[in-house]
């Protein structure tokens, strides 16, 4: 190799970046020994930024084109270097370039669970993930407070503290929103857009534009899960009276099928229709005594009453305390 051919591999004629990966945010034009030959291409494509650096000085900044190195393109190197005059001599200048691509599919999640108030629940811990796009709009910034004189800065470098930003933001937002754990599904779309707005200040700061952001999913954990699921069972059930109403008319064809029949079940039947009165007493808070198992027509012969009481009773339908308590007050009508 000639010393010339070896001097002119010194200069460097054309400056560019091929993104032969996804994944790269700032990339710094490999420099070396070489220097920049004044009149150099330079070229910046349309998901690029190239900035060049002085001395740790940010100086100028490209948007997509292409750029012929010159006093004229270059000015604030030009005044950094105090060269008054054209230059004609190459220079030495650290030159970053910086992918503007939107960063699509970046997943965000609570690590633990949060706590927060509820106005149904009391104190609930909540679990929540989603989806995030961003992209690099200020080279300057992100210079300044992310990648430096890094040769290389990457998506995955960033995760980790764009993941902390977003996770800080959730508790705050979701503390101080107000909505009950019910209604938050119904308002994912209200709670994305204000976790949006919060955020958005913070990526500005560091150079970026926050897309989209998505929130995916709120859960809570299972045990707490369970409670809600119980809760739900209940309110299906409804009227409790008519449930067990219901429970009591299923079973009689049931129970006809058994070996005893009625009046096998009939003792059980009547212990459970019991057991729902007290139950329906000691939800609503009543403190009332139960209505009388047989209610008598107006005007019906005692004789006749007792007759049905006895049926009743041989079908197994009444309890012998029922039979003989409504006997009791049927004889003390007819003697009075």
């Amino acid at each position: 190799m000639s010393l010339g051919s070896f001097i002119k591999k010194q200069f460097i004629d054309v400056l560019q970046w091929n993104e032969d990966a996804d994944g790269t945010l700032a990339w710094r034009y490999p420099m070396e020994d070489f220097e920049i030959q004044y009149g150099a291409s330079l070229t910046v494509r349309d998901s690029q930024m190239a900035v060049f650096v002085n001395e740790g000085k940010i100086a100028d900044v490209f948007g997509p084109g292409m750029y012929t190195l010159t006093t004229q393109t270059i000015p604030v190197l030009t005044y950094l270097k105090n060269w008054d005059k054209l230059f004609e001599s190459p220079f030495k200048s650290d030159v970053y370039f910086f992918s503007t691509r939107l960063q699509l599919g970046r997943k965000w999640g609570t690590p633990q669970p949060i706590t927060i108030r509820d106005k149904d629940f009391g104190m609930v811990r909540l679990r929540a993930f989603g989806m995030y796009s961003y992209k690099l709009a200020d080279p300057r910034k992100f210079f300044t407070e992310i990648s430096g004189t890094r040769a290389a800065y990457t998506v995955d470098e960033l995760e980790q503290q764009l993941r902390n930003l977003v996770v800080a933001t959730m508790s705050a937002t979701l503390g101080g929103a107000e909505v009950p754990f019910l209604d938050m599904a119904a308002n994912q779309i209200l709670l994305a857009q204000r976790m949006t707005e919060a955020m958005t200040p913070t990526f500005e700061r560091y150079g970026m534009t926050l897309d989209n952001f998505a929130v995916e999913n709120i859960s809570l954990p299972e045990e707490l899960q369970k409670a809600i699921d119980t809760r739900i069972s209940m309110g299906m059930v409804g009227d409790l009276a008519k449930y067990t109403q219901y429970q009591v008319a299923n079973s009689v064809p049931l129970a006809a099928q058994n070996e005893g029949g009625l009046a096998g079940v009939g003792a059980g039947l009547a212990a459970g229709v019991g057991m729902g009165q007290v139950m329906m007493d000691a939800l609503r808070g009543s403190q009332a005594p139960a209505a009388a198992p047989v209610a008598a027509p107006a005007g019906e012969d005692p004789e006749a009453r007792l007759a049905k009481l006895k049926s009743l009773l041989d079908k197994g339908l009444v309890t012998q305390a029922d039979y003989d308590s409504a006997k009791a007050e049927i004889l003390k009508k007819l003697i009075g």
